[in-house]
């Protein structure tokens, strides 16, 4: 109890200071919100996501099969700075903290933004975040996920630009989001690894478009989106669709995701790590089915099944 006081004395502390209005020269900077106002810290939350898994790898023939734990450990921080502006930032510990060269962010940081309320139904957001792909399997948080299908497992799913939400209903949401297509540079990762025919384009723009729907007293939900990646220039564009579906009946509620990515250089990589060839494979097509299905027994307990296929298409090398 001693040590989680010192603790958080100490942060108070740190907060109070951060308070106090800064000189530089003759440059008075004032803060954003003084603590007389209100109480602050109120209005932000802390979250930390942890779990730990037996992993178990086998393959017939092999001498190098083993068994381990994992671990999945993030720390997240959300608050509001007043009624129209906020904020989010996590950091994932288990994840390479490399820096990112073309959103300078490490890759540990997945999300670092600021959500501004425009209107009462128009939320704009901008910094690194999480794109507004649809589908019921990208919206669980990787700590309530044993694995995923072989898309979202190789999805670039944090990146930074700017985005837009609004609400036209109760039941029914648009986004658009305009992102980089990647977090590093061109060079970084594709250079001396791709066909002459692949450039480096102007500007690795993604465009994504997203729908949320609630149909019958919630009993019907829907998350779609469309999304396009220019990842290079002349041939280097991916094209996705994400039809996320929802069921909930009293107890018993069923999720069904389809997904289809095609990708004129093959960014998930499996195709080109299965082919071993010198350059990254070219036209590559992805395809998944995701099924889950979850019962209530009481309030404390819930079983579970996730099924889910992938399957993938190369037309040419």
């Amino acid at each position: 109890m001693k040590k989680l006081l010192l603790f958080l004395f100490g942060f108070y502390s740190f907060f109070l200071y951060s308070q106090e209005d800064n000189f530089i020269g003759d440059t008075l900077h004032k803060s954003l919100f003084k603590m007389e106002e209100g109480s602050v810290l109120e209005n932000i939350h802390f979250t930390m996501d942890l779990r730990l898994s037996l992993h178990n790898h086998h393959e017939n023939g092999r001498d190098d099969n083993y068994t381990e734990f994992r671990n999945l450990f993030a720390i997240g921080l959300q608050g509001k700075i007043n009624d129209k502006i906020g904020f989010r930032f996590r950091n994932r510990y288990n994840r390479e903290a490399v820096l990112q060269t073309l959103d300078q962010l490490d890759g540990s940081v997945e999300l670092a933004y600021i959500d501004v309320q425009l209107s009462p139904r128009t939320e704009l957001l901008f910094g690194k975040m999480f794109a507004f792909f649809g589908g019921y399997e990208y919206e669980f948080i990787p700590a309530d996920v044993l694995e995923y299908n072989d898309i979202q497992n190789n999805l670039l799913n944090y990146v930074t630009g700017i985005g837009v939400k609004h609400k036209i209903s109760e039941n029914h949401e648009f986004g658009f989001q305009a992102l980089n297509s990647r977090t590093m540079r061109y060079q970084d990762l594709y250079e001396g690894n791709v066909p002459e025919n692949v450039k480096e384009p102007k500007w690795p723009l993604a465009l994504v478009g997203n729908w949320n729907g609630s149909f019958f007293d919630g009993k019907f939900e829907t998350i779609y989106s469309f999304s396009r990646f220019r990842i290079a220039k002349q041939h280097g564009t991916t094209h996705a669709i994400t039809l996320g579906n929802k069921l909930h009946l009293k107890k018993w509620t069923l999720m069904y995701d389809f997904n289809i990515s095609d990708e004129q250089l093959d960014t998930k990589g499996i195709i080109s790590e299965i082919l071993d060839e010198d350059l990254i494979a070219l036209d590559a097509v992805y395809m998944e089915h995701w099924l889950r299905s979850e019962y209530e027994f009481s309030p404390s307990i819930k079983g579970l099944i996730t099924l889910m296929t992938s399957a993938m298409l190369m037309q040419r090398i």
